[in-house]
Order: structure tokens, then C-alpha cells, then sequence
């Protein structure tokens, strides 16, 4: 049995099919539902998990090479909550672009893991590496 780390099982086959330069979005709890890629849904309630959450634990099973996220997060997010992201993302690569252009890039993910998350344009793209 799993002691640490993520035991969500959906979750952790999805990491494990994940292969280089593949995506996967880790999203909010409103972000629209895309039929055409697998969803794994670990919404519980408003704000549970974040982003964050998900991310943090991601990281140290999951070699990510490059991050994408809306350049709208910057302007609809207080300065604590940039710094937050940044310090998660370390020293991964970001590109922001606007969030039209970043939904466009949605449909090419392997899957989409929907959090509880409010933080507005909070969502990211994370390519493997």
C-alpha cells in the first residue's frame, strides 16, 4: 500500500502513461469540461484541492520540462499568489500567452486533473520532459 505522496489511483496511472513532451492540465474547479481528453476529476469541495496541491505533489515523481499559463494570471492575482506559483514552478520554464490562446492548446493534452481551485487564471499546462 502507498504510504506517501499521491494514492489517488486514476491519478497515478495517468502520470505513469504521461511520456516526453506529452501534456496534462491541472485546472480549477470551473474550467469547462473537454470531451475529447480524459478528465480526472479530484475536486472535493470550493478550494479543495488547489492547483498548488496538485502540483506540489506532482513534482517530485514527475520530470516536467515547461510550463504554460494564461498571461491574465498576473493581472487578476494578488502579489502573494504570484509568488506562491512561482516558487512551485521553481526553476521550470513558464510561458504565459493569453488565455484564449492557451485554451487552444487544451485538445492536445494527454488529460485534464480538475482541482477545487478558484484562483482566478490559475490553471497550467505542464509539459513532460
Amino acid at each position: 500500500m502507498i504510504k506517501t505522496g499521491i494514492i489517488n489511483p486514476h491519478l497515478l496511472d495517468l502520470l505513469a502513461r504521461t511520456r516526453h513532451t506529452n501534456t496534462l492540465v491541472i485546472s480549477d474547479g470551473s474550467f469547462p469540461y473537454w470531451p475529447e481528453i480524459e478528465t480526472v476529476d479530484l475536486s472535493l469541495t470550493f478550494g479543495i484541492p488547489t492547483v498548488l496541491d496538485v502540483l506540489e505533489l506532482i513534482i517530485p515523481i514527475f520530470t516536467i520540462g515547461r510550463i504554460w499559463q494564461a498571461d491574465e494570471f498576473v493581472a487578476n492575482n494578488t502579489m502573494e499568489t504570484i509568488v506562491r506559483f512561482e516558487k512551485a514552478f521553481g526553476a521550470i520554464p513558464v510561458t504565459r500567452l493569453c488565455h484564449v490562446d492557451f485554451k487552444k492548446q487544451v485538445p492536445e493534452a494527454i488529460a485534464l486533473i480538475r482541482t477545487g481551485d478558484a484562483t482566478p487564471y490559475g490553471n497550467i499546462i505542464l509539459e513532460s520532459a
